[in-house]
C-alpha cells in the first residue's frame, strides 16, 4: 500500500478465519487486507491456535497461560501492545514484530506471527502487514503451494470423517441404542466437520 506521499506503508489486515482439526499439528489462520480483497494462509501450531481461539472466544483459564501471562507482564510494566506487524517472509517462514509503547517509549520485539496475534487478539490489537510479505505471500509459489496443498489434505480428511460419520448416523440401530444426547452430539460433530469442509471448500476457489 501506497500512503498519500509515495511512502510505501504497512497493510491493515484482520483475522478472517481461523481453521482447527485434530487431524494433525498444523493449522491454518487467513488474514485479510481490511480495504481490499487480499488475503493468505499462514500455517501455525496447534497450540498457537488454540490460544487464538480462546482469546477470541473470551475463555477464562483456571491460571494464565502462556500468551495471558505474557500479556500481563507487558500491562505491569506499564506497557501496551499498540499493534503487530508481520515485517518479513523469509524461506516460507512469517516474521513479525511487537510494538509496545511504555510512556514515551516504542519498543520493538521479534515474535512469530501465531504468538504475537495470539498475545493481541484478545484487545483488539490491531494487525498489519508489509507490502512485500503481502506481495510475497501471494506469489511466491512454493509456499503457495504447500499451504494450497495442506488445505486440500485438510479437505480430503474431513471428506473421509464426514463420509464414515454420515453411514453411522444412518443406521437405525445406531439412533435406537443410543440415548438422544449421544445422538445430537453426533449431529453437531458432522455439522461442524461439514462447516470447515465448505470453509477450505471456499477458500481453495478463491486461492487456487
Amino acid at each position: 500500500m501506497i500512503g498519500q506521499e509515495g511512502v510505501i506503508v504497512d497493510v491493515p489486515v484482520e483475522l478472517s478465519r481461523i481453521l482447527i482439526t485434530e487431524l494433525g499439528e498444523q493449522q491454518v489462520i487467513f488474514l485479510k487486507e481490511i480495504n481490499g480483497e487480499r488475503t493468505f494462509p499462514i500455517i501455525i501450531g496447534i497450540t498457537e491456535a488454540l490460544a487464538i481461539d480462546r482469546r477470541l472466544k473470551g475463555i477464562q483459564v483456571p491460571r494464565p497461560m502462556t500468551h495471558d501471562l505474557l500479556a500481563g507482564v507487558i500491562a505491569a510494566m506499564g506497557g501496551k501492545l499498540e499493534k503487530v506487524v508481520i515485517n518479513d517472509l523469509k524461506e516460507h517462514t512469517f516474521f513479525a514484530m511487537l510494538h509496545i509503547r511504555s510512556g514515551t517509549k516504542l519498543i520493538k520485539v521479534d515474535a512469530r506471527p501465531s504468538d504475537a496475534i495470539a498475545l493481541g487478539i484478545a484487545e483488539h490489537t490491531p494487525i498489519f502487514v508489509a507490502e512485500h510479505v503481502f506481495a510475497g505471500a501471494i506469489s511466491e509459489p512454493t509456499s503457495r503451494a504447500d499451504r494450497l496443498e495442506l488445505l486440500r489434505q485438510r479437505q480430503n480428511a474431513l471428506a473421509d470423517q464426514i463420509n464414515a460419520l454420515t453411514a453411522v448416523l444412518a443406521k437405525e440401530e445406531f439412533q435406537t441404542d443410543n440415548p438422544p444426547d449421544v445422538v445430537q452430539r453426533y449431529r453437531k460433530q458432522l455439522a461442524e466437520m461439514q462447516t470447515e469442509y465448505d470453509a477450505i471448500d471456499e477458500i481453495l476457489k478463491k486461492l487456487g
